[in-house]
């Protein structure tokens, strides 16, 4: 996010997360520092295989408190980001059970997992994976769900059951434009899901 407005009325809504992207191939970009910035706990700075310094004058910069990996990085980065205490969130794109493996390697780097669609590239897709796939991650870091997820799978996400599920991570189907979320669809997707 980086709409000064925008950012405070998801703020209002309660969510736990709000990401800023620092990948200048993304649509959603962040350049310049928004004039309203929610607190330092909710603020998290997304990278695409930057290098560590450059993580870190940007996580300075932006005040972020946790960082999530979008790329390939190694565990190297995650111990040295750790290191200069951020809290990490590492993605890992999903389409099969065997796409599980590689986060073993990742057990105690990170504070969670993103479970994303796979795709050629590192941005969202805006599709959905299929979720069973899941059932094969036995590994004790929590995850978020991610890819695609709107209010038509409500009752999909209603039905999905996993004990680190920890939620949900809503992007593109919940934009107006890109980096421009739809306040009135978070507030209603958020009264669905928790009253279910």
């Amino acid at each position: 996010m980086r709409d000064a407005q925008n950012i405070r009325s998801i703020e209002a809504l309660g969510v736990d997360l709000i990401g800023m992207i620092f990948f200048s191939g993304s649509p959603r970009f962040v350049d310049t520092t928004p004039s309203y910035m929610p607190p330092k706990e909710k603020r998290v700075g997304v990278f695409v295989n930057a290098d560590v310094d450059e993580m870190l004058r940007t996580a300075d910069k932006y005040q972020l408190s946790m960082i999530q990996l979008h790329g390939d990085e190694p565990k190297e980065t995650c111990n040295k980001l750790r290191t200069e205490g951020y809290r990490l969130i590492k993605a890992f794109q999903i389409a099969e059970a065997d796409d599980l493996k590689k986060t073993s390697e990742y057990d105690e780097l990170c504070d969670y997992y993103l479970f994303d669609t796979k795709s050629s590239g590192h941005g969202g897709t805006g599709k959905t994976f299929d979720w069973k796939v899941l059932q094969h991650y036995n590994g004790n870091t929590p995850f978020l769900l991610s890819g695609g997820i709107s209010l038509t799978c409500i009752d999909s996400l209603s039905a999905f059951d996993h004990p680190k599920c920890a939620g949900f991570d809503l992007n593109s189907q919940f934009e107006i434009k890109p980096g421009l979320k739809d306040a009135a669809l978070i507030k209603q997707f958020i009264k669905i899901i928790v009253t279910r």
